[in-house]
């Protein structure tokens, strides 16, 4: 096919209706970017013979050399159909599970997505997950199952035994569509019920469930892959050929003599053909006859890679004829049986021409473009549709016309940053000279040519004639001329060498965008809005109607102005020049690496809001520390770094508390492009990598039943000690209060307060419910904010509200039994950073907070503790962030405040806002008070014990003193606040220690899958690393196993390349992050009872692997580690003398 040009391309983009973006979906390794190939090639981009070899989209080194997809690239494809002319704009996304947030930017662009399948494997973890992806943006998908020759030449199957296994993949996919289909109706039902239920509150009679939970009602026929419907075709890419059944339904309903329409309906399923009757029958298997695929279709290709494969001349011939192909000479004399197989596929049933005409007839155009989906997008966290703005829901009509008139807002959407050589920017490649300047170009030659004979002449005749003078001046004259021509000609090359060597050194940064309304121009001035920026607050300030001018432009959080410098055509390993992109197109955008670090929303309207933040799959977790080889490159590795933080969606870069310069990484194979990718394209220093920084967490359990030799504890009779017991280690300090039930009670260094805090491990359930909703919490803790401080704040979503109050009865539920009664009325703050899994309780008298403040049950008091209560707060942050083992995050404990004395100082600072008449007999009061309350034991007093202490503090009338006013003003944030930080910090650490501590590893979900004869060494591996496996199915049809297992971070380094070797590259690993589990042991165990000591030896020395990541921790940072260098330094007296 002829290479479309660009200006075909721009008139192309101007029909909305013909336009389709989408993008290849799929597991690593299933043929994304060999497909992308064979539809790159029907547009002569790359050649029909190399397609599946060049991998065109794929253009970085690496990625060709690992064989796998790294970052999403576009292009742009023209395909005609009939008298239709079609745009489509493909986007290949990778299928590691490292690269996922490549996938996430891909998926926000597009209108409808291929989902690729293997025919061997089937569906597998990442193809569950592409689909829940595409499901979430609201994005149309069609099915390729490619590979089928796989299922020829490798399994060898029958074709009714691949009709089988072809119908089984089928099923599968549906099933994961159905199950994400089936909780959206469920959901939905959910939110109808409770706002039927609100009105219906009234409404007396008996209340009849109804389970049949509103799935029959809804038609998803749609949604699900069927061959009847378009939206399957059947592919081999590597060989080029692909179907849909309507191309046999065509070329059939010639021969038989029956409808196309009929035929259509039939080809898939279990339908016959009656050869005598001339009809299709019903009920194929009952009759042991063969389905109408597998007669019609099937057979014909098997009976087509049969005789190929088997150089029947004959046959091959036969079939070429009857098709009516043309196959040339080299093609059938090759050695390659393959090379034969392809061009007769190719030109058969070329696989172009059905994947294409399918997204043509099934995937929307963006004029198509969904009214939920636009909202979905327009809504930004918690807040629904309707609370936004008017003038920004008006924006919903630009989004649904997709219109390119002037007079439409425009609308653009960046889902990432990438980077490009500057080499490769349209302009400043080296562009064909025209014939004007090849003329000029040979008329300067020709006069430097003249002049340089001139000079020659002129030393000539200097020489023969010394006597005159005349002509020696004027020979010296034309010399220096010369020269001084040089030397400038010298100085211009120079200067030109190096500017062109810093613009190749330079990393260009391209947007990667889609055009969601109106025309973007070149040069047009546009807002470039945050994912903070909140359009209610600008409107009023920016007033939509006023010229923009960027230099009259309120300050306005969050929204910056900047002007488009070039827009790009994405044509893969190419850009091209554009003037202006109409609406519904994805493009390029240069001259952004300023404003925008890695998405954006771009807007000429102030009112637009920021786009609802890309949902990442996978969750970076490996840490490394980077520093450069040479201290004096540290400037460059600092740039190189922002520019990496830019150019990858899902990188994290961070300097921590230490000094260390960290990269956070989603895993291994994206940790080791970063890597390359800093030392070659940004930062070009050498740099030197840390091991990698494995997080851990700490936490409480409950004390254990039976000790290390499943003994019951407490049965058996204690030895004495020659370890240091746990007590020993963890020595508590003089002034401080252990229990014997762990209550830690503490002062501060200035005796005016006393604490008393003890902490409990939060039940699983509790801590998996506070880390699912830390947004919540940390929403909740904003409204809470702006509440204490009277702001005026837009009114509280009633969504987020029901979201909450259904937080908070899962946490009663959850937090039962007489130690957790009214706990969660209790709670105080989250932690760390206030939206963590800890929780601080206080159970006290004479005070009352609630973090439940934004449901309306706000408690404004005036109490002795008010001014203070921050400083409690703040030090069970601080004590939160970093444990006592090892300077790491807790998870899943609780710390309750049981009793806070102020001394008369602290009470006179705190309560000099009352009558200074009445405040001392007020404050002894409330110390007997304090002290009652706080000698029951009991966890929680009684509801009227705190009626009585809250009314025990009369309202005193408010007359300060203007000293006193001073001195509470300056303690609020003085040395007494502080000592409390600090104290309370202690009081939770010693608190913790009372109880047994133990490590919390990070953990990955593992999926492997392997063929039975290396099951075993699959194992052996993950044994060896401490992994645990759940569950092995075997996959039907096949011999493959799938192994589902959980294995510590800690452990995963080089597993993947381990399994690979050992079972010679027939098991692949995809690691996921999963969750965070308690590791059993504990790191200070040393034997106490006689069983142990019997077991493990005095010095109990055999690996403990808590104790072996707590060490190494707290190696890393630099704190204490008890060890022994040498442990025992005897002469070793085993060795055979010499002789």
């Amino acid at each position: 096919m002829v290479l479309t040009s660009v200006g075909k391309m721009v008139g192309l983009q101007k029909k909305t209706s013909g336009i389709r973006n989408i993008c290849i979906l799929a597991h690593v390794d299933h043929g994304k970017t060999t497909l992308a190939d064979c539809l790159i090639s029907s547009n002569g981009i790359i050649s029909s013979r190399l397609a599946g070899k060049l991998r065109y989209l794929d253009s970085r080194e690496d990625e060709q050399i690992r064989g796998i997809t790294m970052k999403s690239s576009a292009i742009s494809l023209h395909f005609v159909k009939g008298d239709q002319e079609y745009l489509i704009n493909l986007i290949d996304s990778p299928g590691h599970v490292d690269f996922s947030s490549e996938v996430s930017t891909a998926v926000r662009l597009c209108d409808g997505c291929i989902i690729v399948v293997d025919a061997v494997e089937g569906v597998c973890p990442q193809t569950q997950a592409v689909l829940r992806q595409a499901w979430l943006e609201n994005i149309r998908p069609v099915l390729v199952i490619n590979k089928i020759d796989r299922l020829i030449v490798e399994l060898k199957l029958t074709p009714q035994e691949a009709y089988l296994h072809l119908k089984n993949i089928l099923e599968q996919i549906n099933a994961v569509t159905g199950t994400l289909f089936t909780s959206k109706v469920l959901e939905e039902r959910a939110e109808k019920e409770t706002e039927s239920e609100s009105i219906s509150d009234t409404a007396s009679g008996d209340q009849i469930y109804d389970w049949s939970a509103g799935l029959e009602d809804t038609d998803d026929s749609h949604l699900y892959f069927s061959p009847d419907h378009g939206n399957v075709v059947f592919a081999s890419a590597i060989d080029g050929w692909g179907f849909g059944i309507e191309h046999f339904a065509k070329l059939y309903s010639q021969k038989i003599g029956i409808k196309p329409a009929v035929l259509l309906k039939t080809l898939w399923g279990d339908y016959y053909l009656n050869t005598k009757a001339k009809k299709i029958m019903k009920g194929d298997q009952s009759k042991g006859k063969k389905p109408l695929f597998v007669q019609l279709v099937l057979d014909n290709i098997w009976s087509l890679y049969e005789a190929v494969t088997k150089r029947d001349k004959e046959k091959i011939e036969k079939i070429v004829t009857s098709l009516g192909l043309k196959i040339g000479a080299r093609e059938s004399r090759h050695a390659d049986p393959k090379v034969h197989l392809n061009a007769i596929c190719s030109q058969w049933l070329p696989i172009s021409d059905a994947v294409l005409s399918m997204v043509c007839n099934k995937l929307p155009s963006p004029l198509d473009i969904t009214a939920e989906r636009v909202e979905k997008l327009m809504c930004v966290g918690a807040r629904t549709f309707d609370s936004l703005p008017p003038e920004t829901q008006e924006l919903k009509s630009a989004f649904m016309k997709c219109s390119s008139e002037g007079t439409a807002p425009v609308i653009v959407f960046v889902s990432k940053m990438f980077a490009v050589d500057a080499k490769a920017l349209p302009h400043n490649k080296p562009r064909p000279l025209t014939q004007e300047e090849i003329a000029h170009r040979r008329e300067l030659a020709k006069r430097r040519h003249a002049e340089k004979l001139a000079a020659n002449q002129g030393k000539e005749l200097s020489e023969k004639l010394p006597s005159e003078n005349s002509s020696e001046v004027t020979g010296n004259t034309g010399d220096t001329k010369g020269e001084e021509q040089q030397l400038t000609g010298q100085v211009e090359i120079m200067t030109s060498k190096a500017m062109k060597q810093e613009a190749d050194n330079k990393e260009s940064f391209i947007a990667f965008a889609r055009v969601f309304s109106g025309v973007v121009q070149r040069g047009q001035k546009i807002f470039v809005l945050g994912p903070k920026y909140d359009p209610a607050e600008s409107l009023h300030k920016v007033r939509a109607d006023s010229e923009m001018l960027p230099d009259d432009l309120p300050l306005v959080p969050h929204m910056t102005c900047c002007t488009l410098e070039n827009l790009y055509l994405l044509m893969g390993r190419e850009l091209e020049d554009l003037d202006e992109v109409p609406a519904g197109n994805v493009l390029g955008i240069g001259g952004l690496q300023d404003f925008v670090l890695k998405s954006a929303t771009l807007s000429t309207s102030p009112a637009c809001p920021p786009f609802t933040p890309l949902n990442f799959e996978a969750t970076p977790i490996v840490r490394v520390a980077v520093e450069p080889k040479h201290p004096s490159d540290m400037p460059q590795l600092v740039r190189g770094m922002k520019l990496l933080n830019q150019a990858d969606p899902c990188v994290q870069v961070l300097i921590q508390e230490t000094g260390e310069h960290v990269l956070v990484t989603a895993g291994e194979v994206h940790l080791q492009r970063c890597l390359d990718d800093l030392k070659e394209r940004f930062a070009k220093v050498q740099i030197s990598v840390s091991a990698p920084i494995i997080p851990f967490r700490e936490t409480i359990t409950r004390p254990p039943k039976v000790d290390m030799v499943n003994e019951e504890i407490g049965k058996q009779q204690k030895v004495a000690v020659i370890h240091q017991t746990k007590e020993d280690q963890n020595k508590i300090p003089e002034g401080i209060q252990v229990d014997s039930d762990g209550l830690v009670t503490i002062s501060t260094p200035n005796k005016q307060a006393t604490l008393s805090v003890r902490a409990m491990p939060l039940p699983e359930e509790v801590t998996r419910l506070l880390e699912e909703n830390s947004d919540l919490i940390r929403t909740m803790e904003q409204l809470n904010t702006s509440l204490n401080e009277d702001k005026k704040t837009h009114e509280i979503n009633q969504k987020t509200l029901d979201r909450i109050k259904e937080f908070k009865q899962k946490l009663e539920q959850n937090l039962q039994g007489r130690k957790w009664r009214k706990a969660v009325d209790q709670i105080w703050s989250f932690g760390p950073r206030k939206c963590g899994p800890n929780i601080l309780l206080y159970n006290f008298e004479g005070y009352k907070r609630s973090v439940w403040q934004c449901l309306g049950n706000t408690v404004k008091e005036v109490s002795k503790y008010r001014d203070f209560d921050n400083s409690i707060v703040s030090g069970f942050q601080l004590a939160t962030l970093s444990g006592p083992m090892c300077e790491e995050p807790l998870m899943g404990v609780c710390f309750t405040v049981e009793k806070w004395e102020m001394n008369k100082v602290g009470e006179m600072l705190s309560t000099s806002r009352q009558h200074s008449g009445e405040c001392d007999a007020i404050e002894h009061k409330q110390n007997e008070d304090t002290a009652l309350t706080s000698s029951c034991t009991d966890e929680v007093c009684s509801a009227d014990e705190h009626q009585d202490s809250s009314q025990s503090v009369p309202k005193s009338p408010e007359k300060i003193s203007k000293h006193k006013g001073e001195i509470l003003l300056a303690d609020c944030y003085g040395p007494f606040s502080g000592q409390l930080i600090a104290t309370m910090k202690e009081a939770c650490r010693y608190a913790l220690q009372a109880k047994p501590q133990r490590l919390m590893a990070a953990m990955y979900t593992c999926e492997i899958m392997a063929t039975a004869e290396v099951l075993g060494r699959v194992y052996a591996v993950l044994s060896k690393r401490e992994g645990r496996v759940l569950q092995e199915e075997m996959k039907e049809g096949t011999d493959v196993f799938i192994i589902k297992a959980v294995l510590p971070v800690a452990e995963s380094f080089g597993f993947a390349d381990e399994i690979r070797k050992r079972t010679s590259g027939l098991a692949s690993p995809q690691l996921v992050f999963s969750h965070w589990e308690i590791i059993s042991s504990d790191p200070f165990w040393v034997p106490t009872t006689e069983e142990e000591y019997l077991h493990f030896g005095e010095k109990a020395d055999s690996e403990n692997q808590a104790r072996k990541y707590m060490n190494a921790v707290r190696k890393r940072k630099g704190l204490y580690v008890e060890e022994k260098i040498v442990e025992h330094a005897e002469k070793q007296r085993t060795l055979s003398r010499n002789k």
